[in-house]
């Protein structure tokens, strides 16, 4: 039975998603400014469970960091550092590869590799970095450089971007990250992260990549100085995309985290705009198929929450996070797998390892199997 909406301005809505239709700019905005959380939670479960059932995924992934150097200063971030900064990083090859399988017993599934815009890291440091991981770990897929990265690459080099995923491919990536895409808004953008690339260039990296046939997730950063409507526009964007090319894997809300950046004095994001946001994002992306809970931003308690929300993962057991870690996220650096499988059981849910591109995974003590 749905809930008594409180909102009637949802109303419209409901019967919009009742019957499948896609939602509009000015439903995207209605939905932002309701406080009638549970009518929200009602309409995104119901999206979500017409998807997926009673599902939710999960997978053992490992995060790789191969360096800290870059040579933006986005006032959001409080990982990248100045190449003579003392407390900077940038690993070898050597370390890279050791970092890769040292300590972690259970099979991952995924490397997620991203790091800073670093001056002097090459693209054939990057090729030769994926060539020996694909060597030592041919099973594990790699999930590398956010869109920002490879656009870096490709203006560091003077090719093309086309060229720059086609020579990353050769050497072993096999999808893209979501990350870097912040909010489109150039207003925005030229506060928080103006070192970057801008929104339309994002999306057509985002474009020439899924042409090429790779898979990406995308992800929206919120909780700073957007508004609802960067936010609506953002996520419209994505769909529009999405339409064209089909390659989006998953979506991520990623909630920021102001502490040890330049913008300190903003607020912390509250478990109502966090759920909030997987509610919405599930409600106007209905050609994404995944909506991801990342627990490591929003915490296990809130993630777990989000699976009635409308989200149906919860990401993995990720190993070691730095990012958001340095930007103050006060949740571990990883989880064991027995630990998000009680996670999603006590939220009500059946777990399901996956792979990168959602494949069901079966997992024995000496075996992991892709069920094709």
């Amino acid at each position: 039975m749905p809930p008594v909406i409180e909102d009637s301005r949802l109303l419209p809505i409901l019967e919009k998603v009742e019957a499948g239709e896609r939602l509009s700019f000015q439903d995207g905005l209605t939905l932002y400014r309701t406080n009638d959380l549970l009518a929200l939670g009602y309409m995104a479960n119901l999206v979500r469970e017409r998807r997926h059932g009673n599902v939710t995924y999960f997978n053992v992934n490992r995060h790789i960091n191969p360096t800290d150097v870059c040579v933006a200063s986005c006032r959001l971030c409080a990982f990248g550092k100045r190449a003579k900064d003392p407390r900077a990083y940038t690993m070898s090859l050597e370390q890279v590869w050791e970092t890769a399988g040292r300590g972690w017993t259970e099979a991952v599934t995924e490397f997620h590799i991203v790091g800073g815009l670093h001056p002097e890291l090459t693209l054939d440091w990057y090729c030769e970095m994926l060539r020996g991981l694909k060597q030592r770990f041919p099973q594990v897929h790699l999930k590398a450089f956010t869109m920002v990265e490879i656009a870096y690459l490709a203006q560091r080099e003077r090719i093309s971007v086309r060229e720059t995923l086609e020579r990353l491919m050769e050497a072993g990536v096999d999808s893209l990250p979501g990350g870097g895409a912040e909010i489109f808004s150039e207003r925005v953008r030229r506060i928080i992260c103006d070192h970057k690339i801008d929104g339309q260039q994002w999306l057509d990296v985002a474009r020439t990549a899924h042409r090429l046939g790779l898979r990406s997730n995308c992800t929206m950063l919120y909780g700073h100085i957007e508004t609802d409507e960067d936010r609506v526009d953002h996520l419209l964007k994505l769909r529009a995309l999405q339409d064209e090319t089909g390659g989006f894997v998953a979506f991520i809300p990623l909630a920021f985290h102001p502490a040890n950046t330049a913008l300190r004095h903003l607020p912390t994001t509250t478990g109502f705009q966090d759920i909030k946001n997987i509610a919405v994002s599930r409600l106007l992306l209905d050609n994404i198929a995944h909506v991801k809970a990342y627990w490591v931003m929003m915490t296990p308690r809130i993630a777990q929450i989000a699976q009635r929300f409308g989200a149906d993962d919860i990401d993995g057991t990720v190993v070691e996070e730095r990012i958001y870690h340095d930007a103050g996220a006060t949740t571990a650096q990883s989880l064991r797998r027995s630990e998000l499988l009680r996670l999603i059981r006590e939220a009500g849910r059946e777990p399901v390892e996956r792979d990168t591109l959602y494949r069901p995974v079966a997992r024995t003590e000496t075996t992991v199997t892709v069920l094709v």
